[in-house]
C-alpha cells in the first residue's frame, strides 16, 4: 500500500479493523433491538407480513452479531456490549424509514470492511462479511419494497 496515508480509510491494521468491526457489532445490536421492537409494535393488516419479516430479520441480525463478535475475538479484540441508539416511533412509515437508513449505512460499512479484510490477508473474514452483506442487501430490498420505493444505493466502499 505504498503511497497511502495512514489516515486513508482503506488503510487498516488489525487494531483499526477490530475497532471498525466493533462499530459494526454495535450497529448489529441496534438492528436486533429495532427489529424486535418494530416487529411487535407495527399494527394493522397492512403490516402483518412486514412484522413477520422483521422478526426474521432480528434472528438474522443476531447471527451477524455472533459472527462479528467471533471475528473480533479471533483478531485479538474484545467485542463491544453497547448498541448504537435505536430510533423509536409510533408511526410505521417512520420506523421502516429508520430501518432503511440503518441498513444502507450498514451495507456501506461492510463493503469497506471486505476491502480492509482482504488488504490484511484475512480472506475468511472477508467471506463471512460477504455473506452478511448478502443478507443485509436482502433486508434493504425488503424494506424499500414495504415502503413502495426502489432500494437506495448504499454507495461504494
Amino acid at each position: 500500500m505504498a503511497g497511502k496515508k495512514p489516515s486513508d480509510e482503506r488503510t487498516v491494521d488489525r487494531e483499526r479493523l477490530v475497532k471498525a468491526l466493533n462499530e459494526d457489532l454495535a450497529r448489529e445490536f441496534q438492528a436486533i433491538i429495532a427489529y424486535v421492537n418494530y416487529s411487535q409494535v407495527l399494527k394493522g393488516a397492512a403490516y402483518m407480513h412486514v412484522a413477520r419479516e422483521l422478526e426474521r430479520h432480528a434472528g438474522e441480525e443476531l447471527a451477524h452479531a455472533l459472527t462479528i463478535a467471533k471475528q473480533i475475538d479471533y483478531l485479538g479484540g474484545s467485542p463491544t456490549v453497547v448498541a448504537k441508539p435505536v430510533e423509536v416511533s409510533d408511526d410505521a412509515d417512520t420506523m421502516l424509514r429508520a430501518d432503511l437508513r440503518n441498513e444502507t449505512e450498514t451495507i456501506r460499512h461492510y463493503r469497506r470492511r471486505v476491502i480492509q479484510s482482504e488488504a490484511l490477508g484475512e480472506f475468511a473474514l472477508a467471506e463471512h462479511l460477504r455473506e452478511i452483506l448478502r443478507q443485509e442487501q436482502d433486508h434493504l430490498i425488503e424494506l424499500a419494497t414495504a415502503l413502495g420505493e426502489d432500494a437506495p444505493d448504499p454507495g461504494i466502499a
